[in-house]
């Protein structure tokens, strides 16, 4: 059974809705009253919706909603053999793509790490 705030919040939710049903039926809502009423009314019901979302999301009904921990669980854990002279171990591969290099500042000059300079020493 659910708990009675997420009941409370669920029926406060839809209350405000259903006054803003009232207002369109009625043709108020094309004035300017009609109007402000109908903000203040979304307004209090996106407030106990959030509240009816918080609550689900903390009893775990709504853990579909959680991607990351969804898409990590489906992804196959990869790895490879490597053998040496003593013994074969397994090493995991590399899932993550390789970080981008970081471009030197303008001001800064190259680096040059040529093992082999272009003049003749002599």
């Amino acid at each position: 059974m659910l708990p009675m705030m997420l009941v409370i919040s669920i029926v406060m939710g839809i209350v405000p809705l259903l006054g803003i049903a009232w207002t369109i039926v009625t043709g108020t809502i094309t004035t300017v009253d009609g109007l402000f009423m109908s903000l203040i009314l979304l307004t209090l019901s996106a407030v106990f919706f959030l509240n009816a979302f918080w609550e689900l999301r903390d009893r775990g009904s709504l853990a579909f909603l959680d991607k990351k921990k969804v898409a990590a669980a489906a992804t196959p854990k990869v790895t490879t053999n490597v053998t040496t002279k003593d013994a074969t171990k397994e090493t995991p591969k590399a899932t993550a793509p390789a970080a981008t290099a970081i471009a030197a500042p303008a001001n800064v000059a190259p680096v040059n790490k040529d093992p082999k300079p272009d003049e003749a020493e002599g």
